[in-house]
């Protein structure tokens, strides 16, 4: 199948290492896999916000950022659809961008069916943690994407049942969770040293409370031979860092910066236990395949869209979502009860496995789900050109 990929990504993060990895698994299944983006974010290193134009971008006045957003599908939709045309395309897969209708016109154009690809409900998102200056006309520009899209591929059922409320049909809406490629993960042994690490890999927000585990070092609630390993960087990361020095735990605190995703298996497999303090309501974490994969332990927010992937007790220790405290608990316990740990690593990792949370299991699902698209776009041609049986035919 010829799959034209659209996005309109421009920063090296998890969005980029999500269309990289779906690309690479879907092309390892036989498809032809056509990126299409107006300015790629392979510029700089990881962490990035996509070179110049990223960096331009973020300066404007957000008036001026939000009227661009919504004038790249009008402006651009030509161009992808002459790309899909060179390429051949029987699918057009987006992932999903606020204003953004160039997938939509282009898939009009080229008659083939939009897979869009959804991860959060940005309207709704950008809203609450931003500035969004033309909120109606965001909201309303989101709901007629979703609506025009043959198949809305959402990252847990959480957001799903948003799309379905935001008035797509229940049968067009399908959930694809993120994955991990198990092959940078091979099985390994749990670590046997007496100090004990928590890790967490991703993007440093004040909402993750980062902190409250520095002052649980502070504070002797864990271990003395506790340590902290960050493994990225972002907006709190100077607010950890002062936090850690301050209350005389800096040695025991260490931040890696931005690395390369090639680097992040390593890292996850010196850790002991794997935090995600906080998770929006409708999100698949990214980190959350790789922590299991690796088979360490895991401690997460007890919320819906979590629960799609972990199973407290099982594969996982789930934590009331707000109370720093109930995180630190589950920490602690952890520290104090290896066979517990190792447990629940092993079980993670067996989930991974059986739940084909892996980019090759993303790839196979999407294939089905683009499979089904294409025949019933063909359906419809069909039903629209032969002639119903009786019908005699038309004279020359």
């Amino acid at each position: 199948m010829n799959i034209l990929y659209h996005h309109r990504t421009k920063s090296r993060d998890g969005q980029a290492v999500h269309i990289r990895e779906l690309s690479a698994a879907l092309a390892a299944r036989g498809h032809r896999v056509e990126e299409w983006a107006l300015s790629r974010g392979d510029q700089g290193g990881m962490g990035s916000e996509g070179g110049s134009t990223g960096r331009l971008l973020a300066r404007a006045p957000r008036w001026a950022y939000e009227l661009g957003e919504h004038l790249y599908g009008p402006l651009v939709a030509g161009r992808l659809a002459a790309a899909g045309r060179a390429a051949g395309a029987e699918i057009l897969y987006e992932r999903h961008a606020l204003g953004n209708t160039a997938g939509v016109r282009a898939a009009r154009r080229l008659a083939i069916p939009l897979l869009l690809e959804v991860n959060s409900p940005l309207a709704q998102e950008r809203a609450g943690h931003e500035t969004l200056v033309f909120r109606r006309w965001a909201a309303r520009s989101e709901r007629r994407v979703l609506r025009a899209a043959d198949r809305v591929l959402c990252v847990t059922r959480v957001l799903a049942d948003i799309v379905v409320a935001a008035g797509v049909p229940r049968p067009r809406v399908a959930v694809v969770r993120n994955g991990v490629d198990l092959a940078r993960y091979p099985l390994s042994a749990p670590r046997s040293g007496e100090d004990v690490v928590i890790g967490f890999t991703g993007f440093f927000r004040p909402w993750h409370r980062i902190e409250d585990l520095v002052d649980a070092l502070a504070g002797g609630r864990l271990p003395p031979t506790t340590r902290l390993l960050l493994v990225g960087d972002g907006p709190s990361r100077a607010a950890i860092e002062r936090r850690a020095q301050e209350r005389g735990v800096a040695a025991r605190v260490t931040i890696t910066g931005a690395v390369e995703h090639e680097a992040v298996p390593a890292l996850v497999s010196s850790m002991d236990v794997c935090v995600q303090p906080a998770a929006t309501p409708w999100a698949c974490p990214l980190k959350l395949p790789e922590y299991m994969a690796a088979g360490r332990a895991v401690v997460a927010p007890d919320q819906a869209n979590l629960r799609e992937i972990l199973t407290h007790g099982r594969d996982a220790l789930l934590f009331q979502p707000g109370r720093p405290s109930a995180l630190v608990d589950a920490v602690q316990r952890l520290c104090a009860d290896r066979g517990l740990r190792e447990r629940l690593g092993r079980e993670a990792r067996a989930t991974v496995e059986r739940e084909k949370l892996t980019w090759a299991g993303v790839a196979e699902r999407v294939e089905a789900i683009a499979g089904t698209a294409v025949a019933e776009r063909q359906g419809t041609v069909a039903r629209r050109v032969v002639p119903p049986r009786g019908t005699a035919p038309a004279r020359p």
